[in-house]
């Protein structure tokens, strides 16, 4: 009985220090920052539109009867309308027909929008047309509080900003290899980035994009702490087994 007592004192040793997080481990963005002149070109890229993105199309002129034409809503005018990028990769404007915005930054598509409209408007018309990404959609799961598919009304987001909205990453969540796996017309890819080194500010990815998914893995301590909570419940069940043996051995 007093070794089935000691046992369990010894795995609550261990499981007290199997489950010590490293301070540096739980802190975001430490060290000194490298400068990194490619990966900042990289991060300053505009975002190339994708199938399923949204986007915001608002038009001002002086020919208002005009433009209520363009940006009508279920039969009444409507401005910004939200257009969204079908499988082809087009979107469908009243009068302009489809047009195709698949690969195409939102400066790119605001020329192809003008040059159609200048087959509409007159020469002394002026006009002005804005076109902008609705949002960035992001989803995030494994070790966070908040996880699942997000949409934030921002023209740029971190991966910070995104993990801050969604509940922060847990003590149980690693945070030097969090990955992102990043979906684009040209092929997907992921990469893994380190939050708790200054240097994350200069990765490619540090910068969310629409449609991006990040994942963040759970830490080694929280297996092991599962683990040996489990064994801890068996080690207890047999204590008590023991326990009630040697009572009813006595009577």
């Amino acid at each position: 009985p007093n070794l089935m007592r000691k046992i369990p004192l010894f795995l609550v040793f261990i499981f007290l220090f199997s489950s010590c997080v490293p301070t540096k481990d739980l802190i975001y963005l430490n060290g000194t920052p490298k400068e990194n002149k490619e990966i900042h070109k990289i991060n300053t890229n505009p975002y190339k539109l994708q199938v399923g993105d949204n986007i915001s199309i608002d038009v001002t002129s002086d020919n208002v009867n005009l433009v209520a034409v363009f940006l009508k809503s279920n039969g009444s005018p409507s401005s910004p309308v939200i257009y969204s990028i079908d499988v082809n990769g087009n979107i469908r404007m009243p009068i302009l027909g489809e047009i195709n915005v698949l690969g195409y930054t939102t400066k790119e598509v605001r020329a192809k929008i003008e040059e159609k409209f200048a087959n509409y408007f007159m020469k002394e018309d002026s006009y002005f047309v804005s076109v902008k990404l609705d949002g960035i959609k992001y989803t995030i799961m494994g070790e966070i509080n908040s996880p699942g598919p997000k949409v934030v009304y921002q023209n740029q987001l971190s991966i910070l900003d995104a993990i801050t909205f969604s509940g922060d990453i847990p003590i149980t969540g690693d945070k030097k290899n969090v990955e992102v796996i990043r979906l684009s017309p040209n092929g997907n890819k992921k990469v893994t980035i380190d939050l708790t080194s200054i240097n994350a500010l200069n990765s490619e990815i540090f910068f969310i994009q629409n449609n991006d998914y990040i994942n963040i893995k759970a830490l080694r301590q929280k297996s092991l702490t599962e683990g040996l909570g489990s064994i801890t419940g068996i080690v207890s069940l047999i204590s008590l087994l023991t326990t009630s043996i040697l009572i009813l051995r006595g009577l």
